[in-house]
């Protein structure tokens, strides 16, 4: 697989592509691959068409292994007239493994501690303003986690927590999220 537009022509006898110069690099050498290759094992494969819609909170939910934290930073529009338009950007922080999930999903204050959001802005921020971007979905989560843990040999041994499953709204705002907002 490869990243269409890194593909700058490809006939039946040659390829050109556009690589990085770490790629480039590591290519050069004899029986080399670039670390991030997807022969690396790094494809996880096509999800179904249900479950294309989950979101990046919902899949740090299910995940085994939490890498990154993340800070979200929002802007409010000094427009009056547009009070609830915001733009900024999410940032994410590689952390060192501590360990695995040993149940799915994670606690709700385990996500939470990966997660902050810094608004600048008049006023005190309301979360509801986020709209979708920090919506988790019991349904969604819970169908995410019965299929990987038929279809991912790494999920299978988990056990899955219907108690701590309930902890999760059916449609709404992560809980707790309100207390990392700065």
């Amino acid at each position: 697989m490869l990243y269409r537009v890194g593909i700058v022509d490809c006939t039946s006898d040659q390829v050109r592509l556009f690589l990085c110069a770490l790629c480039r690099a590591s290519l050069s050498k004899p029986d080399s691959v670039p670390r991030l290759a997807l022969a690396n094992n790094l494809y996880r494969g096509q999800l179904p068409v249900h479950l294309q819609d989950i979101s990046w909170v919902e899949e740090k939910i299910c995940a085994i292994y939490c890498v990154t934290a993340h800070v979200t930073r929002l802007f409010q529009s000094s427009d009056p007239a547009q009070p609830k338009v915001f733009h900024g950007n999410t940032c994410a922080h590689n952390m060192n493994i501590v360990s695995t999930a040993p149940v799915l999903p994670c606690m709700p204050s385990d996500i939470n501690g990966l997660l902050s959001i810094i608004f600048v802005g008049p006023g005190k921020f309301n979360l509801n303003q986020l709209g979708m971007a920090k919506v988790v979905a019991h349904h969604r989560i819970w169908t995410f986690l019965l299929w990987l843990k038929h279809h991912n040999h790494l999920y299978s041994m988990i056990p899955l927590d219907s108690e701590v499953m309930s902890m999760y709204p059916e449609d709404d705002i992560l809980p707790g999220l309100s207390d990392h907002v700065i």
